[in-house]
């Protein structure tokens, strides 16, 4: 999220109206106070077992900031094809894989566990399929030799935080042709920056 709003300065063809989070301590809510974003907070433990309430709640909180894009970062929740239908081609999500390759939970390790040599993060419009919606962009890591999930969540990490803001730049000025990184990276030497935190919409 942080990376998404310092990115939207001087002639982004977008700017952030609104932080909206259901985890009420999320650290992003902070950072977007400090950036100066208006921030907002629907918990999802308060609609247990009632996503359709849920999810109206959030619609409550979006509306009124009249959004043209809404960015998933670390929103661990999954939307009903009716919330998406209502914001159809307008749901951007990014995901720590080089889909279709490992959709849901765990990547890192899956991708570790099937012996992969490179791994990587996607953005891709939100559809009412999980994980399944067009590719916006993709960036690629290697998986190095001992590698740790943590190991790896690190360095897909550093390369979500430079892809999600180049795909929301060509989107907001109407382009969809996918973006992607380099296709080989060399391999990271050295310690890796800690990963992010935070459920954000």
């Amino acid at each position: 999220m942080a990376a998404l709003v310092r990115d939207m300065v001087g002639n982004h063809p977008a700017r952030p109206v609104l932080v909206l989070s259901n985890v009420p301590d999320a650290k992003g809510l902070r950072l977007a106070k400090e950036l100066h974003v208006e921030t907002a907070v629907v918990n999802h433990r308060e609609f247990r077992g009632d996503r359709a309430a849920f999810e109206a709640a959030l619609t409550v909180r979006l509306e009124p900031a009249r959004p043209d894009i809404i960015c998933l970062c670390g929103f661990m929740r999954i939307l009903t094809a009716a919330f998406v239908e209502r914001w159809s081609g307008r749901i951007l999500n990014i995901h720590p894989s080089l889909l279709p390759k490992y959709p849901g939970l765990d990547t890192h390790a899956r991708a570790i566990a099937a012996g992969d040599d490179e791994a990587g993060c996607t953005v891709h419009e939100v559809s009412d399929e999980l994980d399944a919606g067009p590719v916006l962009g993709q960036a690629r890591v290697p998986i190095n030799t001992g590698d740790t999930s943590d190991a790896l969540a690190a360095r897909v990490l550093t390369a979500e935080h430079k892809l999600y803001p180049a795909v929301l730049r060509r989107f907001a000025n109407g382009d969809r042709s996918p973006v992607y990184f380099p296709e080989k990276i060399a391999p990271h030497v050295g310690a890796n920056p800690e990963p992010g935190s935070g459920t954000l919409l």
